[in-house]
């Protein structure tokens, strides 16, 4: 396992062609939710808000990271694919993850994946994060669907990587089912945060062995 505070581009050049089995990855959907978010919270603000001044979702990666994503990975799974279209080919494999949201709800019912696999659209249903999990980015994901990614497209053994870690679920799934994982994340304060909730996740899990 590697944890890097750098930026994946100087990452990435470090490492020969599919030296990584699957990237499994969740760049900047360009959408400025954090500055939206900024936008909304009241003076009152919830723990949830604490980054929400960093503007890390103003625009999304070009194309030569995607041609870097695909050079140094046999695989890949892209979060946010719809908004990568023009930088990704034609793919009958796409993942959904169904938030299982409450009726009325503003929010998006779910977020697309792009899968360079040959095989065919599945859906994962789960909330946006379990209760045990705190929630330390905007958008983190469950450590529940990483687990799900990896037991249905990798195998053991596999080299994961993931490009940009925000809250590192990516990782504490791959400590908790055995994949070695690299990755990144450029925001220091971000970085500091994921860490420790890795740290945590594995003090607890070591208690309960």
């Amino acid at each position: 396992m590697e944890l890097l505070n750098e930026d994946c581009m100087e990452v990435m050049a470090r490492y020969p062609d599919k030296y990584f089995d699957l990237a499994c990855v969740d760049p900047p959907y360009g959408l400025n939710f954090a500055m939206e978010k900024e936008r909304k919270a009241t003076a009152t603000r919830s723990a949830q808000f604490k980054f929400a001044r960093k503007e890390w979702d103003g625009a999304t990666p070009t194309r030569e990271y995607f041609d870097e994503l695909k050079r140094v990975s046999a695989n890949q799974i892209i979060w946010g694919g719809n908004y990568f279209l023009a930088h990704l080919s034609a793919t009958n494999c796409i993942i959904i993850w169904d938030k299982l949201n409450p009726e009325g709800m503003r929010f998006s019912d779910g977020e697309m994946a792009w899968c360079s696999f040959n095989s065919s659209l599945r859906i994962y249903r789960s909330n946006r994060t379990y209760k045990e999990e705190t929630q330390i980015h905007p958008t983190q994901k469950p450590v529940k669907l990483y687990e799900w990614l990896l037991t249905n497209y990798a195998k053991p053994g596999d080299k994961i990587l993931d490009t940009h870690g925000g809250s590192m679920s990516s990782v504490i799934a791959c400590l908790n089912l055995g994949f070695d994982i690299v990755c990144c994340e450029l925001d220091p304060d971000f970085y500091k945060a994921a860490v420790e909730r890795v740290e945590q996740s594995q003090k607890q899990q070591r208690m309960f062995k």
